[in-house]
């Protein structure tokens, strides 16, 4: 990991989740994109690969992008992020923290506890506020405090962006719902969350490196680079196959049939995704192809 810039699986997962730039080189000359096309003779599906965490300096996003947007009747997001209630913050407390005295030293090894208690220090994060976290959650909570610190907001992510945008004007659908991936996390096994922590937070300090890495490929539309991360990151880590398959191949195969049904009915729809889960060949890409329908890449 020192010599080789790859994160690992749910590191990067996170990275292509939570970070965008605009695909414009430095010349300001219009690239590949991240996006791509279906169509019928009915209906035209767009899908981007998108990223929930970014600069704000990364607007304005590609004119190819924007104008799929506006030709689009509808979007479809993983989830509505614009739209929790307090149902939801209320079973996202449940699930990401424990209750009572329970604490997370009582459910991960002492050498993964002493690694993360390191890594809260370097990070300045609290252990009181650590010990109360489940893996999952912490996974999340340290690699967003990392990004941060580099200058990526949620605030600025790209789903939050274009449906902030929506709003009012256009149809909004879900793919899934938060409260579904919530329950997908919270429900993998003590030592699968652990894993899951361990590996997000593996050279955590290289984390805003990582990103140069990924976003190259993200700004060219290199799809198969990051085809390519994924592949390497997962290996032959038997641990990690059976989280990849938990948390992309089956949420890929699920969203891919959802947007099949839009393909079968008239309008267009924008498509907004993690990038994840758009490549190699159980990405949502490959499986629309196998589906027989024409997807190209903008």
């Amino acid at each position: 990991m020192k010599k080789i810039l790859h994160p690992s699986l749910p590191g990067i997962l996170i990275l292509l989740f939570f970070i965008v730039a605009a695909p414009v080189d430095s010349r300001g000359e219009a690239q590949r994109t991240f996006l791509w096309q279906a169509r019928t003779q009915t209906a035209t599906v767009y899908l981007l690969g998108s990223v929930h965490f970014m600069k704000k300096e990364a607007y304005p996003l590609s004119p190819v992008i924007e104008k799929a947007f506006a030709r689009s009747d509808t979007i479809a997001v993983e989830a509505n992020i614009n739209d929790i209630g307090q149902d939801t913050l209320a079973k996202l407390r449940a699930e990401g923290f424990y209750a009572g005295n329970d604490f997370i030293a009582n459910h991960v090894s002492r050498e993964t506890y002493a690694y993360i208690t390191a890594e809260a220090t370097r990070l300045g994060f609290p252990i009181a506020s650590l010990n109360r976290q489940r893996p999952w959650f912490l996974a999340m909570t340290m690699s967003s405090i990392e990004l941060m610190r580099a200058g990526y907001n949620p605030h600025y992510g790209i789903d939050k962006y274009f449906l902030t945008r929506a709003a009012g004007r256009k149809k909004v659908v879900e793919l899934e719902t938060i409260d579904y991936q919530i329950d997908l996390l919270a429900g993998l096994p003590d030592g699968e969350q652990e894993s899951f922590l361990l590996y997000a937070l593996r050279d955590l300090s290289s984390l805003v490196q990582q990103v140069d890495t990924l976003m190259a490929a993200w700004r060219t539309g290199d799809s198969d680079r990051i085809a390519e991360l994924l592949e390497k990151s997962v290996g032959d880590d038997e641990k990690l196959k059976v989280i990849h398959r938990k948390i992309l191949t089956e949420r890929n195969r699920n969203m891919a049939k959802k947007i099949a049904l839009h393909l079968r009915s008239p309008g267009c729809v924008f498509v907004v995704v993690g990038a994840a889960h758009l490549v190699g060949d159980k990405g949502i890409v490959e499986l629309l192809r196998k589906e027989g329908f024409t997807v190209e890449q903008l």
